[in-house]
């Protein structure tokens, strides 16, 4: 599973978000609420799924350099946001 996952997340996070949330418990296991997974899948989705991984490969928590690879997916996030803009001012 987990390499089908990581498959998805190449083709679409959002899609691998929602295999997870199908086929697996680690995304409500990783967070205690549904409504932060859902706004994860909005807004964040590589952060999201990122934490939800980290979280799930060792010990049940985010430490060390686990945090340095969910702030590497946010900042991909971020970039995803703010490429798209300076695309759109371009073509204006």
């Amino acid at each position: 599973m987990p390499c089908l996952v990581v498959l998805l997340a190449l083709i679409s996070p959002r899609l691998a978000l929602f295999a997870m949330w199908l086929f697996s418990d680690v995304l409500g296991d990783a967070y205690d609420s549904w409504i932060v997974p859902l706004l994860g899948f909005f807004v964040l989705p590589w952060t999201t799924l990122a934490y939800a991984g980290m979280w799930s490969a060792g010990t049940n928590v985010v430490h060390g350099f686990e945090w340095f690879i969910v702030g590497f997916a946010f900042v991909v996030d971020v970039g995803s946001y703010a490429g798209g803009g300076s695309r759109r001012a371009k073509r204006d």
